[in-house]
């Protein structure tokens, strides 16, 4: 072939770089809708985490424009919102109720520079430490979770908001069949809204959330007193809002990569969650993270695939505040709701439940993932049941494998020397019945340990080898360690007579 024919213009090249959204009006059009959905779901939830964390409605709208925006920019998974969330809410309040808002936005710019620091030394890669039990337990609870924050929307209010509700689901079930080209969630609160405007229906809105911004939120710094007694103050709420964020915009980034089966980059996800929340602070706005709910409707229910949505998604909410905040406010909350119950039911992972699959499944992987949800679900805290969840599965992967190491002896034909031949890993839990597993007292003179059908993982290991040979020792026999593996004759050459407090 001939180079003119492999040859790419320059056109060609600059054509390969744009974003999918600039050549394609499908993707543009996608991806715009889905915008303009989240923004108008994004509106009474970062009211309600606002009322959550203590503060003015505008600082969750402000905050969840931000985050959105910046991450879009610098972020490391494609359509995956972020926002003020209720996890970010609920470990700052104290802050705020203590100290007031000038110490909560503080805690938030520090919270930033802690997760980017976080994010550079790599915490993204703890990512594979978690396991699939504790995943698939840390989706159907967020499902559990968005299903009951909008219980109190249904619970003491006019009988007009159930028929709508219905209303809502069924549309939402049904329009995709007629067309996809709009998302069903838009329809939905656009004729809901409709008719109870049109109907002069008395239903709660989300104007009764509370008042929207008029204006745009303008950069600042926090009003503090810069002192050794002020960062004591908001470092333990900053270091505690960098984990609980990390870990659930981790999890949500991995959960999306699962759904569109691309992958994403956690460490630049990681320190630009960071980015995003020093800017956030420094707008005055509360912080916040991934959102699961906001990014199921962009990503499973509305098909959003690039940035271009998650940059909408807060511009949007912005001008749907400002300047059409009277007909933003006319929205009923039935219909915001209905979308709401809608992602619930798609996120629910309703696969892990059914009696074939729990017929299969080891004993331990339900426990991990009923732990992993009654945990969250009962704190209403994502870190809280990923953390226990994990540590369980950690648990139960451990005491099963402390079974795998076995001993078998044999002694040769002559009696002059017994081996043993020890098969699997060694490792802290193993190790504990290693030295019970010989006859020092009924062996000859010499002993053979061959261990070339085992790996020597930790220093508990090494001391119950070492232990071995002492007891031999005692009885004037000599023991003889073969068949190590490279990586095991290293550790137990490092360590071997070093354990001990007696030499």
């Amino acid at each position: 072939m001939s180079s003119a024919a492999t040859a790419v213009s320059p056109a060609a090249r600059l054509r390969g770089l744009k974003p999918d959204w600039i050549s394609d009006p499908r993707v543009w059009r996608t991806e715009v809708l889905a915008g303009l959905v989240v923004a108008l779901a994004l509106i009474p939830e970062a009211i309600s985490f606002s009322i959550i964390a203590g503060v003015d409605p505008a600082i969750g709208l402000f905050a969840s424009f931000t985050m959105a925006v910046v991450i879009s920019i610098v972020g490391g998974r494609r359509a995956m919102i972020s926002a003020a969330t209720g996890a970010v809410a609920l470990v700052i309040a104290p802050l705020n109720r203590e100290h007031g808002l000038g110490f909560l936005v503080a805690a938030v710019i520090l919270a930033g520079v802690f997760q980017v620091v976080l994010g550079a030394l790599g915490v993204a890669r703890l990512m594979r430490f978690i396991p699939r039990s504790v995943m698939v337990g840390f989706v159907n609870a967020l499902a559990i979770l968005i299903f009951m924050a909008q219980v109190p929307e249904m619970t003491d209010v006019p009988w007009a908001v159930y028929p709508l509700i219905v209303g809502g689901l069924a549309m939402m079930v049904f329009f995709p069949r007629i067309t996809t080209v709009i998302p069903a969630p838009l329809v939905s609160i656009v004729i809901l809204t409709v008719i109870t405007v049109g109907a002069a229906v008395a239903v709660p809105t989300v104007g009764d959330k509370g008042a929207l911004p008029s204006s745009l939120p303008v950069p600042g710094l926090p009003d503090v007193p810069f002192t050794l007694d002020t960062l004591t103050t908001i470092a333990p709420y900053a270091f505690a809002m960098a984990l609980v964020g990390l870990m659930e915009s981790l999890m949500t980034a991995k959960l999306v990569d699962e759904i569109t089966d691309t992958r994403s980059g956690k460490t630049r996800e990681s320190i630009g969650q960071g980015i995003a929340n020093i800017v956030t602070g420094f707008f005055g706005g509360m912080g916040g993270c991934a959102m699961i709910g906001q990014t199921m409707i962009n990503v499973k229910v509305s098909g959003a695939r690039t940035r271009l949505s998650t940059f909408l998604a807060g511009a949007f909410l912005m001008v749907l505040c400002i300047v059409f905040g009277p007909v933003v406010s006319d929205i009923p909350m039935a219909a915001l709701v209905a979308v709401m119950i809608m992602v619930s039911f798609a996120t629910f992972d309703w696969h892990s439940i059914a009696p074939k699959t729990l017929k299969r499944m080891p004993a331990g992987e339900i426990a991990v993932l009923v732990i992993t949800v009654a945990c969250v679900v009962s704190t209403h805290n994502l870190a809280v049941g990923v953390v226990v969840g994990s540590i369980t599965a950690m648990v139960i992967f451990a005491k099963r494998v402390a079974h795998l190491a076995e001993v078998t002896a044999v002694t040769d034909p002559d009696g002059t020397t017994a081996v043993y031949r020890v098969t699997g890993e060694l490792f802290f839990a193993s190790s504990n019945d290693l030295v019970g597993q010989f006859d020092y007292a009924g062996d000859p003179d010499r002993v053979v340990i061959d261990l070339s059908a085992a790996h020597v993982w930790d220093a508990s290991s090494v001391a119950a080898l070492d232990a071995i040979e002492t007891k031999y020792a005692q009885r004037g026999k000599t023991v003889e360690i073969t068949g190590l593996n490279d990586s095991s004759a290293a550790l137990h050459g490092k360590l071997t007579g070093e354990l001990s407090g007696s030499h």
